[in-house]
């Protein structure tokens, strides 16, 4: 079986710090720049959960997420282990610090135009160590949301036209 444009080279068509955008035959498609990748947390603690909310430029809104982040963002530290960076960005942007991190595989997003990937984690005995809201000028707000009222919640704040992380649809299987 031949695939159309399996073996056809890759263009760089566009280089920034963080993205590239590339053509490979008829496809044109973004992936990170410099081998970056990412890190992206399931944070349950005493049956509720950890989300984030921030503006996100692409979206033109808010966004509700899992709190996630990069990994090998920083010339020193390219070599970076996800689940250092997973806990690291976890109590960045929630303030809770987990003991450990399970590396629950590595997922593709939006596989027809990213090539990015990231790898879930699920963290364990979290510990509250303040307030997080991410480094500066990331404004973020922390939620920590009860499971059994997370569709409620996703509903209130897509009344409130915030953009909802495909993500989250982990969480909103038929009862």
């Amino acid at each position: 079986m031949s695939i159309e444009d399996s073996d056809a080279p890759v263009e760089t068509m566009w280089e920034g710090r963080f993205v590239t955008a590339k053509r490979k035959g008829r496809w044109e498609y973004v992936s990170r720049s410099r081998g970056i990748r990412a890190a992206v947390i399931l944070a349950i603690d005493e049956g509720h959960v950890l989300l984030v909310e921030q503006y996100r430029v692409p979206l033109g809104k808010n966004c509700i997420e899992l709190p996630a982040g990069l990994v090998g963002d920083h010339d020193d530290n390219s070599n970076e282990d996800a689940s250092v960076a997973a806990i690291r960005e976890l109590e960045e942007e929630t303030g809770y610090l987990a003991e450990t991190m399970d590396d629950c595989g590595e997922y593709y997003s939006s596989p027809g135009m990213l090539s990015e990937s990231f790898v879930l984690f699920r963290a364990k005995n979290l510990i509250k160590t303040g307030d997080g809201g991410g480094v500066d000028g990331e404004n973020i707000t922390v939620h920590r949301v009860a499971l059994d009222s997370l569709a409620e919640f996703i509903d209130q704040k897509r009344a409130e036209r915030a953009a909802i992380d495909a993500k989250l649809l982990l969480f909103l299987q038929p009862k």
